[in-house]
């Protein structure tokens, strides 16, 4: 079995991609303590790259680190990494979520994609990347009560009209982040049947 750390202190992030891994191969814990990251990188890979490395550093086990974020087509560049600091850091998801709305007022193209990079840091000499991604529309109301985030807005292809919030089961089989994992998960599989 892998034993991983997650690069955050949140509980249920961890809890929720120890679900989407399962049981058999992967084991993830929370870290002890969340560490102070400058998430600087120009892109997702780099993020991850960063919070894994640092997290690594510190503990001296392996680490499984993240990156994801919203792209918006109608706003090139202004979501995607920066999603979780659209509009200023003082806003609340609902206040975001509700900026997201009001920008793209009248807009035709509400083209979107949720995106993740997850980072699978074994050592220095080992590190690995997964890319997951869900393709959808921003819809121009919000729609259900689960999730968290963009999720009331976001309609994905295969459940529009409704929201990711609308669907919390369906997230969990089909997020960008359970995409990403399964892509790991795969690639670990291989891993141990070659040795």
């Amino acid at each position: 079995m892998f034993k991983f750390i997650l690069a955050s202190s949140n509980e249920h992030k961890a809890q929720e991609l120890q679900q989407v891994l399962g049981e058999d191969l992967i084991k993830i814990d929370p870290a002890p303590h969340k560490l102070e990251v400058l998430e600087d990188g120009k892109t997702y890979y780099e993020n991850a790259f960063k919070k894994a490395q640092t997290y690594f550093d510190h503990y001296q086990v392996p680490v499984v680190a993240d990156d994801s974020g919203l792209e918006v087509a109608a706003l090139p560049g202004e979501l995607g990494i920066h999603s979780a600091r659209f509009g200023g850091e003082h806003l609340s998801d609902a206040d975001k979520v509700d900026l997201l709305l009001q920008r793209l007022t009248n807009v035709a193209n509400r083209q979107a994609y949720y995106s993740c990079v997850l980072c699978f840091y074994f050592r220095p000499e080992e590190i690995y990347f997964f890319q997951g991604r869900l393709d959808g529309q921003i819809g121009t109301q919000k729609q259900g009560t689960q999730g968290f985030g963009y999720d009331p807005i976001f309609m994905p292809n295969e459940l529009a009209p409704d929201t990711l919030a609308m669907h919390e089961d369906w997230k969990l089989q089909n997020s960008h982040r359970t995409r990403a994992a399964q892509a790991a998960l795969s690639f670990l599989r291989e891993r141990i049947a070659k040795s």
